[in-house]
């Protein structure tokens, strides 16, 4: 089993975040040959992707910002937790894809449906939904050209708004359950309506 980690920028890229936009498209389309090479080959490994949304990590806070507001991902964020959940559940259960976080599947939806609307939107509302009210403070951190000195851990400054879990993941762990039961609900929705038109 092999699990590569992107993240819904690896299908919709967004402003001021290019170079991470570009490094998760490059996963992406890097898992999908390997994919079908090893399919190919006949090889007896399993490849995963898991797509992770925004994740209250440290990056935000040592980052080299020159935008003259601290930078914050877009919410919702998630706690780190979750994304070692959907990374172990991964390994034991084959998907080619796990989506995590509600941001993560309408993100990657909306693009394949309506990508010129998914522009004009983040255009508009992307850049305040990164920034902060708050100047980055006088002595900040950045890693652009060596490491942050010590363990800052796992954790970023948003935990207060972070969410602990993901709902795409119970349905990743119960997809049959959950497509038997939305099949029901459509089959006696569609019963009852056409009760009604009789």
């Amino acid at each position: 089993m092999i699990i590569n980690v992107g993240s819904a920028l690896a299908y919709r890229s967004v402003p001021l975040q290019a170079m991470q936009c570009g490094a998760k498209a490059a996963i992406r389309a890097f898992t999908d040959s390997l994919r079908s090479e090893l399919m190919h080959d006949h090889v007896g490994v399993h490849l995963t992707m898991v797509h992770l949304p925004a994740v209250n990590t440290p990056q935000f806070s040592w980052a080299l910002n020159k935008m003259g507001h601290r930078p914050r991902p877009i919410p919702p964020v998630y706690q780190p937790e979750v994304a070692p959940r959907a990374i172990v559940f991964a390994a034991f259960h084959p998907r080619r894809e796990i989506w995590v976080g509600v941001p993560t599947v309408v993100a990657i939806l909306a693009n394949q449906v309506a990508p010129g609307l998914a522009d004009w939107y983040l255009a508009r509302h992307a850049y305040a939904d990164q920034m902060t009210a708050e100047p980055p403070p006088e002595a900040a951190l950045a890693n652009l050209y060596e490491a942050v000195p010590g363990d800052v851990g796992a954790h970023g400054r948003f935990g207060v708004d972070a969410r602990v879990g993901s709902g795409e993941i119970f349905t990743s762990r119960h997809r049959d359950a959950v497509a038997i039961t939305a099949l029901g609900l459509l089959f006696l929705a569609g019963r009852r309506w056409l009760q009604k038109r009789r």
